[in-house]
């Protein structure tokens, strides 16, 4: 997901879409534990998305406030 589009979402739906993507994080991780994953690679992805969902909700807060 590039951080171009994160941008043109509003702070809520951006909150939701970190919400889905902690959670399927989650799952990932649950599922690495029990069994193999047939793509490991997806869980560092998902957070690195995770962590460009968080970087647009901070500057948006930012920017309001500003």
């Amino acid at each position: 997901m590039k951080a171009k589009d994160l941008r043109s979402l509003a702070v809520e739906d951006l909150q939701m879409k970190d919400n889905e993507m902690r959670e399927d994080l989650f799952k990932l991780r649950f599922k690495h534990g029990i069994r193999r994953l047939e793509n490991p690679a997806k869980l560092s992805q998902l957070k690195k998305d995770i962590a460009r969902v968080r970087t647009v909700i901070a500057e948006k807060k930012q920017n309001q406030s500003a």
